[in-house]
């Protein structure tokens, strides 16, 4: 446990301190639009890229981590959907707000997973981090951005205008180059391997004082019906779903944890521009990872202490 809360505090230090800042040194919204862009299309893509080219994978549970991840992504998108009409009739949830609550449900906060799994193992913990990104990244983009089309778009996209929002995202396009100069074996020159590992470190701290800065503390006090369940959604039942099928699959010790890191994260902080651009429940996604974030504090110690 104690090794667990030492490799999650100065994390949550950092989104602390994102908050602080945008209270005071950087109130200006606009700039921490600027900072949210570099991180989201320069400084992240270049640390998958880094970190997938150099991966051993073959000294990591690629399939069982990949595969607990990607079944526990596709057994909870199938329970939000069941509970639709529960949510709607009870809820009086609507379809844009359905869409935020699918969002909470299902996507995963990749900073703070990634500084965790890093601060807990180093780069094999970066490597397994990794693998859950090509598991997980590609899937949501293409069902997040479906479900807002469908759900939450006052008009329906055109097919060609839903394929370029979903092969858009700069985090698959990350995971793909990565990969494909992992398998490849392609050397890097010295110089460009040392200017893209240098833009990758800048991400993690980056990225959390961006999630930081876009907490809302008002959230926290009179939080909503639909806010509350995507909170259980994400935080209680998403990682007893990966950890479970884990172990079905045979993972432990590392892999395991980083199964359980992935999956208890808060939802990413980025669902709230892509509720935005499309439609969607802006002011709910925004409390569900306002809540989300707070109670991950909480939560996450407990989920990676049970499986360590």
């Amino acid at each position: 446990m104690l090794v667990v809360l030492t490799a999650l505090v100065p994390i949550f230090m950092l989104i602390v301190l994102g908050y602080g800042l945008s209270r005071t040194l950087l109130s200006n919204s606009a700039q921490w639009v600027g900072i949210e862009q570099l991180s989201y299309y320069v400084l992240f893509p270049a640390l998958l890229i880094y970190t997938l080219a150099r991966a051993d994978l073959s000294s990591v549970p690629v399939f069982g981590v990949g595969g607990a991840l990607l079944l526990a992504v596709l057994v909870m998108s199938a329970l939000c959907f069941a509970l639709r009409p529960l949510l709607a009739n009870r809820l009086n949830v609507d379809g844009p707000a359905f869409s935020s609550v699918f969002q909470g449900a299902t996507r995963w906060q990749t900073y703070i997973a990634l500084a965790v799994a890093g601060n807990l193992f180093g780069y094999r913990g970066l490597a397994l981090a990794s693998v859950a990104m090509v598991a997980m990244i590609p899937i949501l983009n293409v069902m997040c951005v479906s479900v807002l089309a469908h759900y939450a778009s006052p008009q329906r996209l055109p097919p060609m205008a839903l394929l370029k929002a979903i092969s858009g995202n700069p985090l698959t396009w990350g995971c793909v180059i990565g990969l494909a100069v992992n398998l490849s074996g392609v050397p890097i020159p010295t110089a460009l391997n040392d200017f893209v590992d240098a833009l990758g470190r800048a991400s993690l701290a980056t990225g959390l004082l961006t999630v930081g800065a876009g907490l809302d503390p008002k959230a926290l006090l009179r939080p909503t019906g639909a806010a509350i369940i995507a909170v259980a959604l994400k935080l209680v039942v998403m990682p007893l779903i990966a950890i479970a099928l884990a172990l079905l699959f045979g993972v432990g010790g590392a892999g395991l944890v980083v199964v359980a890191c992935c999956s208890a994260v808060p939802t990413a902080s980025s669902a709230y521009l892509l509720a935005k651009q499309m439609g969607g429940d802006a002011p709910l996604i925004a409390q569900i990872v306002t809540l989300q974030t707070a109670f991950a504090a909480i939560t996450m110690p407990i989920a990676l202490a049970l499986v360590q």
